[in-house]
């Protein structure tokens, strides 16, 4: 799982807040990712060039859905879904530039969870776009 931002002129705030819940597993076995997205109604199964197959859910309202199920019951990832469920909710509440730059420095938290190491939209580089639009000040 993993949330990202990406630039993007047509957004009110010059990027673009995405989320993503994947599953990987060897394409061999791809009929067990794809039973699960059956099961669960959501999402989308992939196979890519690799030899790995991904089930992607990319809808928050579907994310949010699950992480709700499956938080009890979850040890590996715990933090990343915690964190992940208060972006979510947080994004819906955003009114102004400074409520995004907030969400984005939550979004940062990501880096260290999932161990990102290109990651190089982040709140510093938000911050500097929003003072050049003139959407905060610096």
């Amino acid at each position: 799982m993993y949330i990202k931002l990406t630039k993007n002129k047509t957004y009110r705030f010059k990027y673009q807040v995405s989320s993503y819940i994947v599953f990987y597993q060897s394409s061999i076995n791809i009929q067990f990712l794809q039973n699960l997205q059956k099961e669960l109604s959501i999402g989308y199964v992939r196979k890519r060039n690799d030899g790995v197959s991904e089930f992607i859910i990319g809808d928050e309202k579907s994310q949010l859905e699950l992480i709700e199920k499956i938080l009890p019951y979850t040890k590996l990832k715990l933090e990343q879904l915690q964190l992940m469920k208060k972006i979510l909710r947080k994004k819906k509440f955003v009114k102004c530039a400074d409520d995004f730059l907030k969400l984005c420095g939550l979004i940062d938290g990501y880096k260290n969870l999932n161990y990102s190491k290109k990651r190089s939209q982040n709140s510093i580089e938000v911050r500097k776009v929003l003072v050049q639009n003139n959407l905060i000040t610096p």
